[in-house]
């Protein structure tokens, strides 16, 4: 009778204990706890660390489990951002970041169920940016997860150098990719404590982002964390040759000693920075962009990689103007041969017996965003669909007041549901990609769109989403232009 009673006693208070409502923005993960907060019906929480902070002796190694702490973290405040110098467009997270920066920001319309989850990779030439975006953005709406991620930037997240192949085994370089790779194992094994569905997951980015997630589509260690992706104004190669981990390792060693630059202060390594350039390519602040073989990340070329990985349906895309020089006012022979080697001229003299179209810009600017954005993305979209992967193409053409577009502009069209030509909106297709693997598919805001065909390589048509109108045109625009260059 007493072991009874003790027993109904302890059902009764486990019972209650269940009963009492658990606190929402209070979550338990690899490391301890973490304190988020209510956003317009949302839970968010940001800086939530995915591994440990790659300092001193971390410094250039693959990124390490997370360091537990005590109590609660508190994840309200916008974290810092990895370290960067100031370009202008990225002055607050020049002004706020810290090595200690492998985290991720989370919006969950709720902690329960399953949701689709889409992980946003941002852009800044892989050398500035930050992962705020989703955890702002009107997304969760949709009925998804959204997640942002932080990666090591610039030398810190893309250096090849001897000593550190020596250490690893004889490969380096790409820790920014281990990083992003490390990010989505953490969303593949904890996003269900936020409602997201670890077996859901789309990945994109745009522009360095872009490139970054074309790189995941091809990386081996990155094919069961993600099942869908989105391409914004980049590729796997921004129409560069690709690196080799020696011409990689003689650009790093031009740096020093690992050990010396492992004890440098991150801002006498960021002034370093500055300065360092790749010569094989005439644009030096593309240096972090130019894709390296690294033998370990990428064991082989991304686009041989892609070719014998597992199909999943892909939206790849660009702006009609991406960006390039200011004016005409420069040496167009040399900037034209940068962008198509070896036939610069003959590609000058089309691009000046061309009747241009005026939404495209000056010459200067119509060379590099075809040799950077659109023949490169013209030829992912052809690798992907020869391979049996399901692709929808896009180009963007939406200025403010009317002017020209220019990169990254269709971001807030994305994160913000800002409404198109026809009154379509962009966010719809992308949910509706991440939630059913179909662009065209109804989500819980939008039932019905311009339908949205997919890339055929032999008869290519693509979305054009302009300030008029969102419709299917003939794909492939610039092909007589992208026939001068054969690089991803």
């Amino acid at each position: 009778m007493r072991l009874s009673l003790l027993a109904a006693a302890a059902l009764l208070a486990l019972s209650g204990c269940q009963a009492m409502p658990e606190d929402p923005s209070l979550a338990s993960v690899p490391g301890g706890l973490v304190r988020g907060a209510e956003l317009k019906g949302d839970l968010v929480f940001r800086g939530i660390p995915y591994a440990a902070p790659p300092l001193a002796e971390l410094r250039w190694t693959p990124p390490q489990p997370v360091a537990p702490w005590e109590g609660e973290r508190m994840a309200v405040d916008i974290a810092p951002a990895c370290p960067q110098t100031s370009e202008g467009w990225n002055q607050a997270e020049a002004e706020h970041w810290s090595e200690d920066c492998l985290t991720l920001d989370i919006r969950t319309p709720s902690r329960s169920g399953r949701l689709p989850v889409m992980v946003w990779i941002h852009g800044g030439s892989n050398r500035a940016g930050s992962a705020g975006g989703p955890a702002d953005s009107s997304m969760s709406a949709q009925g998804v997860v959204h997640v942002g991620i932080q990666y090591r930037l610039g030398l810190l997240g893309f250096l090849s150098h001897p000593e550190l192949s020596a250490e690893a085994g004889s490969a380096s370089g790409n820790y920014a990719l281990m990083d992003q790779i490390a990010a989505l194992q953490w969303v593949r094994e904890n996003i269900h404590l936020f409602g997201g569905d670890p077996e859901n997951v789309t990945i994109y980015g745009e522009s360095a982002g872009a490139q970054d997630v074309a790189l995941l589509l091809a990386a081996p260690g990155a094919q069961e964390l993600h099942d869908k992706a989105i391409l914004q104004s980049g590729t796997h190669g921004f129409g560069m040759a690709f690196r080799s981990l020696a011409d990689g390792e003689k650009l790093g060693a031009r740096l020093g000693p690992v050990a010396r630059l492992r004890s440098l202060p991150i801002e006498d390594l960021l002034e370093r920075q500055r300065g360092f350039g790749d010569p094989d390519i005439g644009e030096p602040a593309a240096v972090f962009l130019r894709t390296t073989i690294d033998g370990k990340v990428l064991p082989e070329a991304p686009d041989r990689l892609i070719a014998a990985n597992r199909p999943r349906p892909v939206i790849i895309g660009t702006d009609k103007v991406e960006f390039g020089p200011p004016s005409d006012s420069i040496d167009l022979l040399a900037h034209a041969e940068n962008w198509f080697p070896g036939r610069g001229a003959e590609a000058l003299a089309a691009y000046r017996a061309e009747q241009a179209d005026p939404r495209r810009g000056h010459i200067a600017m119509r060379i590099q965003s075809d040799g950077e954005f659109h023949c490169p993305a013209d030829r992912m979209a052809n690798l992907l669909a020869d391979n049996g992967w399901p692709v929808w193409r896009y180009e963007f053409d939406i200025g403010e007041n009317g002017g020209l577009t220019r990169h990254a502009y269709e971001i807030g069209f994305v994160f913000d549901r800002v409404p198109i030509g026809g009154g379509a909106h962009m966010q719809d297709y992308w949910a509706a990609l991440a939630i059913h693997g179909d662009p065209n598919a109804a989500t819980a805001i939008a039932a019905d769109r311009p339908e949205w065909e997919r890339w055929n390589a032999e008869a290519p048509r693509q979305m054009a989403f302009t300030a008029a109108a969102t419709a299917m045109e003939a794909g492939a625009p610039r092909a007589a232009f992208c026939a001068f260059s054969g690089n991803f």
